[in-house]
């Protein structure tokens, strides 16, 4: 008996996606480029691209045209979130293979005490209030100790990317405070993947002591097999990649390698994204890592997936729910805690490591930055029904404030630095330690 073939997508499908997409990459690269222009990050305005298609603008506005364009059949929304999922995945294991891991030996305990200090200090405070905030904002079915443990996670995060493009537009990055940013940032990424992976299986599977259990040790066994077995892998295949002149077979090892990660931690019940990062990691600390060949991807992930997956992640933000008192309180709430907690936690950490006070700011203003991975975040606590279209809109908007603060701050602090080194030259003091490793890309 022959089997029936698999009909293929339907015309009107696949014109709906195909506007869709040259919708949100049309005002996502416009909406970036003049954030950028106002001395803005760039994923401000990709992720105002979606808020204008989705329910906070169009479909006010035109209501007819809103359902056309994002109907609310599931299958229709499922084509789009499969062009944003790719894109994430390719998005973060870019960001791994650009993580620079000999400013945290160079940095040493310093980059560790800041970035402890700015991780654990806002995760409890976000876990606090995350028990504390209306039981409505929850969606039904919500376990509170998850969407709690959730909401620390979100609120303990921070994202190099935007700092590190601020330190190079000033010609700061070789500086002792930059490099310290970056390599506390290096490890606030690896912790907070981590985090997120096992809070992630613990929604999925529940939270009896076995399942916990599970949750806390299947990450580090991925990590363990991606050290022992995966490192040795990767430089294999990144070799016999390499031995082509072209960049093409380098590209596709590269992202093979980070799909067949994030599908392995997938089927394992774990984040897919997690798995991505350690693959990007592996391709990044395995020795045959051509930043040449690899910059097709990157040009491919940075200027057209990222921007539409962030356009995707702004579409389901509703800031008219902003308009109700007690979500206006409790986003309010979590922004306070975020800030707080985040600016806090690095400045202790700074100020027990012997820095100064302007110093210890710069760095709190680094960390404080959430951006690209508050939005990920923010994304799987809304497809694991963690969040709900409050609580989300809320995480989004943590992650746009803080991006919004980082440059300004980090400048300011970063004058009186300059102005204080200049001093200490008048005074004798020598001149202020200027480092000299080669700045990270901006991801």
């Amino acid at each position: 008996m022959s089997s029936v073939p698999v009909p293929t997508i339907a015309h009107h499908s696949l014109l709906v996606l195909l506007l869709q997409l040259a919708l949100l990459l049309l005002l996502a690269l416009s909406l970036g480029q003049l954030a950028a222009w106002f001395k803005m990050p760039a994923i401000v305005g990709e992720l105002f691209a979606g808020v204008i298609l989705g329910p906070s603008v169009l479909s006010h506005v035109l209501p007819d045209f809103a359902d056309w364009l994002l109907p609310k059949q599931p299958g229709q929304m499922h084509l789009l979130d499969a062009v944003g999922q790719l894109g994430v995945l390719l998005l973060v294991g870019v960001t791994g293979m650009e993580l620079k891991f000999d400013l945290v030996k160079r940095r040493g305990a310093t980059a560790v005490r800041v970035s402890l200090a700015g991780l654990f200090l806002p995760l409890g405070l976000g876990v606090a209030v995350g028990f504390l905030l209306p039981s409505s904002l929850l969606p039904g079915g919500t376990d509170p100790t998850v969407f709690a443990l959730f909401l620390g996670v979100a609120l303990c995060v921070s994202a190099i990317p935007v700092i590190a493009k601020t330190l190079m537009d000033m010609n700061l990055i070789h500086r002792e405070v930059g490099q310290l940013t970056l390599a506390s940032g290096v490890i606030d990424d690896v912790i907070g993947w981590f985090l997120l992976s096992m809070v992630s299986a613990m929604a999925t599977v529940g939270l009896t002591t076995g399942k916990i259990a599970a949750a806390l040790l299947y990450p580090t066994g991925v990590v363990l097999f991606a050290v022992l077995v995966g490192r040795p892998a990767v430089r294999f295949a990144l070799r016999a990649a390499n031995r082509s002149p072209e960049a093409g077979p380098t590209v596709a090892v590269a992202a093979l390698i980070v799909l067949l990660g994030s599908a392995a931690t997938h089927a394992m019940g774990l984040e897919a994204v997690f798995g991505a990062f350690v693959c990007g990691v592996l391709i990044a600390t395995s020795g045959e890592l051509d930043g040449e060949k690899l910059a097709p991807l990157r040009t491919t992930v940075l200027a057209f997936l990222a921007p539409v997956y962030f356009a995707t992640a702004g579409i389901r933000m509703d800031l008219t729910a902003l308009a109700r008192p007690a979500v206006l309180a409790a986003a309010c709430a979590v922004l306070a805690v975020a800030i707080l907690g985040k600016f806090a936690g690095a400045y202790i950490g700074a100020k027990l490591s012997g820095l100064g006070r302007w110093e210890a700011l710069a760095l709190g203003a680094g960390m404080n930055s959430r951006g690209v991975i508050e939005v990920i975040v923010a994304m799987v606590g809304l497809r694991l029904g963690i969040l709900g279209p409050e609580t989300y809109t809320i995480i989004i908007l943590v992650a746009i404030v803080t991006s919004l603060m980082a440059p300004p701050i980090l400048r300011a602090a970063m004058d009186r630095i300059e102005e204080n080194a200049e001093t200490e030259m008048g005074m004798g003091g020598g001149k202020p330690r200027d480092l000299t490793p080669s700045p990270p890309a901006s991801v």
